[in-house]
């Protein structure tokens, strides 16, 4: 996490100074974008571990470029929204956003927020090889998940929060968890509401179901979801 290379995407030069300054004193490296167009150059070539992303952009918004990135990459994305702008809060998390906070915010706030989603990527690392769960197969060490059928196997595009939520059930897949336990569990350091692990279940849900893996992922009414059905 030490040294993360953050892109920094808002147009009103103030505040992402105010950013800059209080990433670069975490010991974090910086770039900035002022509009939609020049982030995603930005981001293209530089590759940053990590993009704050204004909601609010010219030339290009901000859910248009989380749609870009996801296009192609997981790289964690916070987004930064004003507080009246729910709807495009909601956009956000449903494209693949891994965290948001809310204009007005406190500096102090971004620089724990970014730590926080950085940790959840990079703090993967545990003794487990791979989870096998009917047809997934969890690559704990590449932060992956697989399906196989038969004697083929094809990946998953998960975002990092999505994989969390995943890899987390996957350990007693037949569990019901409710939502509750997956924010303290999963998404423990963030403004992380019950809306936010729907969010992401439904993306990750919606991944399986287009992969072939119809169900797997499944509502328990009253109380959360279920990894793999009871069958």
């Amino acid at each position: 996490m030490d040294n993360a290379f953050i892109l920094v995407v808002e147009d009103e030069p103030e505040i992402s100074n105010i950013i800059v300054a209080y990433l670069e004193r975490a010991g974090f490296r910086t770039v900035t974008a002022n509009d939609g167009e020049l982030a995603l150059t930005q981001y293209r070539l530089l590759k940053p571990d990590l993009v704050l992303l204004d909601i609010k952009m010219p030339k290009r918004d901000g859910i248009e470029v989380l749609r870009e990135i996801r296009q192609t990459s997981d790289t964690p994305v916070i987004m930064i929204t004003a507080m009246v702008e729910d709807i495009e809060k909601i956009s956000a998390l449903r494209l693949g956003a891994d965290d948001y906070v809310i204009k007005p915010f406190n500096t102090l706030e971004i620089v724990e927020r970014v730590k926080a989603v950085l940790r959840r990527v990079q703090g993967q690392g545990s003794n487990e090889r791979s989870i096998n769960v009917g047809p997934l197969v969890i690559d704990m060490a590449a932060h992956a998940v697989f399906i196989r059928v038969g004697e083929d196997t094809k990946s998953i595009s998960l975002t990092h929060s999505e994989f969390l939520l995943i890899s987390h059930m996957a350990r007693a897949p037949k569990r019901a968890y409710s939502r509750s336990e997956l924010v303290d569990a999963c998404l423990p350091e963030g403004d992380a509401l019950e809306r936010t692990i729907d969010s992401h279940v439904s993306n990750a849900r919606r991944k399986l179901n287009s992969a072939g893996i119809l169900g797997f992922l499944e509502t328990v009414r009253g109380v959360g979801y279920r990894l793999e059905p009871l069958r």
